[in-house]
């Protein structure tokens, strides 16, 4: 793996470098590996409390659209015109694909993921018994865990520049409420629950509202967190008025641990999903 990522490093210096054999294998080797899930653009750290980004497997993704030629595939009635293959084998995947959902070739899907009609981008990986519901969409390498759900029209934003910035991360068991977008980098702790239309970047002010003070994160939503939309005042030269934040207003309970019933998760605290 040094050797790839000494070639990968090198192009990413020179790009003279990408009309070399030796290059252009290592960078498509990089987008296989990604497809198969056997590398991936961040990981958990070994203690599971923090992600490392592999930025250099982020540069191996942008130097891959340059060596690509645009083509077009058909798929049925339907037609392409892109840069970049879409996967294919689900069935020996183990991947159930409604039409017509799209996941473009360097995306990972694990065993057990269903994708309803919806899109998966380049270096996201997303895992076992993930549920992507109709027209949300996981961006460039966003991590999504196990056992997460992304409700109707979710949107997961893609961070492939700067290099070094973290993707959207969906920790495992987490339940995503229609119509959220959750973008920048901003990381969602194991088991949250997500309110419909909550907006996070990795500047929104996240609070939590549960104890006697407020207490405030930024792009960080701790696990089993149950969190909806808020909005806080600010003043401005004009006078002063409210923005968006997201409001942590209690913990998951014992009782929607089942995904049969996480939607009782936002409605045990009066929130439709």
């Amino acid at each position: 793996m040094s050797d790839l990522q000494t070639l990968i490093e090198q192009a990413w210096a020179d790009r003279a470098l990408l009309q070399h054999p030796d290059t252009v294998a290592a960078i498509a080797h990089v987008i296989e590996e990604l497809d198969k899930g056997r590398l991936r653009v961040a990981e958990p750290t070994a203690d599971g409390q923090d992600w490392l980004v592999n930025d250099w497997v982020k540069k191996a993704v942008i130097l891959y659209f340059p060596l690509q030629q645009m083509q077009t595939q058909a798929v049925g009635p339907f037609e392409y015109h892109d840069k970049m293959r879409l996967k294919t084998d689900y069935a020996g995947q183990q991947v159930r694909v409604v039409p017509p959902a799209t996941a473009r070739y360097g995306a990972f899907l694990a065993p057990g993921v269903i994708l309803m009609p919806s899109y998966v981008n380049i270096g996201a990986h997303v895992g076992e018994g993930t549920m992507v519901d109709t027209w949300a969409t996981v961006g460039s390498c966003a991590q999504v865990g196990k056992g997460v759900h992304l409700s109707g029209g979710v949107g997961l934003g893609g961070v492939l520049e700067p290099v070094q910035a973290a993707p959207v991360i969906i920790e495992d068991g987490a339940f995503i409420g229609s119509r959220s977008i959750l973008v920048e980098g901003c990381r969602i702790g194991k088991e949250a629950v997500i309110g419909a239309g909550v907006t996070i970047t990795g500047s929104t002010k996240i609070i939590d509202v549960t104890g006697p003070e407020p207490r405030e994160y930024r792009g960080y939503v701790p696990p089993r967190s149950v969190v909806i939309p808020g909005s806080i005042p600010k003043q401005f030269p004009a006078g002063e008025y409210q923005v968006p934040c997201a409001l942590i207003i209690g913990q998951r309970k014992p009782s929607t641990d089942l995904k049969t019933s996480l939607n009782d998760a936002l409605r045990d605290f009066g929130v439709s999903v």
